[in-house]
This record gives structure tokens, C-alpha cells and sequence, in this order.
């Protein structure tokens, strides 16, 4: 008799134990849904910057030739002038 109970003291520790590494992997997987969370929100607010960032690339692009435009129509008149001779 001894022993059955010996061995049911056995199996309540296993199943304790047991019983703890559910609740400690319980609580690492909220912990990281938490931290999938959080990355899926900065992921997205990276996504968001990146995306003015193009913007902004894109409109820089535009003004370097608009100024190229600009300077080749300023550099014609002053040869104009100049062929004036004023």
C-alpha cells in the first residue's frame, strides 16, 4: 500500500509540474502575442514613414530638375543679353 501511494505522490508531483510548465508557456505566449503586437504596429508606422520618405525622394528628384530647367532658361537669357551687348 505504501508503495501505490508513493507513487500516487509521485504522479500528483509530475502532473504539478506539469501543471506549471502549461501556465509558465501559457504566460511566455501572451508575453509574445504582446510583442507580435507591438512589432505589427511599428511595422506599420515604419511602413508609413518609408512611404513619405518616397514621397519626399520623389519631390526632391522633381525640384533638382525643375532648378536644372530653371538655370538653363536663366544661362539662355543672359546670352541673350549679352549678344545685346548691354
Amino acid at each position: 500500500m505504501t508503495s501505490e501511494i508513493e507513487r500516487i505522490k509521485i504522479l500528483e508531483a509530475k502532473i504539478s509540474h506539469v501543471v506549471d510548465y502549461i501556465n509558465k508557456i501559457l504566460s511566455e505566449n501572451e508575453k509574445l502575442k504582446q510583442q507580435a503586437k507591438e512589432l505589427r504596429t511599428e511595422k506599420k508606422e515604419f511602413e508609413e514613414k518609408l512611404g513619405k520618405a518616397h514621397k519626399l525622394d520623389e519631390n526632391l528628384k522633381k525640384y533638382h530638375k525643375e532648378r536644372e530647367v530653371i538655370k538653363e532658361k536663366i544661362e539662355t537669357i543672359i546670352s541673350q543679353i549679352d549678344q545685346l551687348g548691354i
